[in-house]
């Protein structure tokens, strides 16, 4: 768990593991983004503390995992499915789960 103050007035209490997703304003990408959050939220209900969506511009689509980028649609060439991000997730916050069907080949 970490304390992140906000101003001089408040603090907010958030525990670890926290994925940010960093998603373009300009390319409408906030349904995607949204939806890519709703899959690792329920995929990873007990584990995952917390999911943030951050507007930007520029054609960003980034993922990132406790402020490490593990994901990034610029350096890929491609947005990411769905179950290669829940892979992605899952070897950092618990390697031993199954996936299930997202870890068939």
């Amino acid at each position: 768990m970490r304390i992140i103050t906000l101003a001089p007035y408040f603090s907010v209490m958030t525990t670890s593991p926290r994925v940010e997703i960093k998603y373009c304003t300009q390319c409408r990408w906030l349904l995607r983004a949204a939806w890519m959050a709703q899959e690792l939220l329920t995929t990873f209900e007990s584990e995952l503390g917390e999911v943030a969506l951050q507007p930007g511009t520029g054609g960003i689509f980034d993922v990132s995992l406790d402020g490490k980028l593990i994901y990034s649609r610029k350096a890929q060439g491609q947005f990411p499915e769905s179950k290669e991000l829940k892979q992605l997730i899952r070897d950092h916050i618990a390697p031993d789960r199954p996936l299930g069907h997202s870890d068939r080949k």
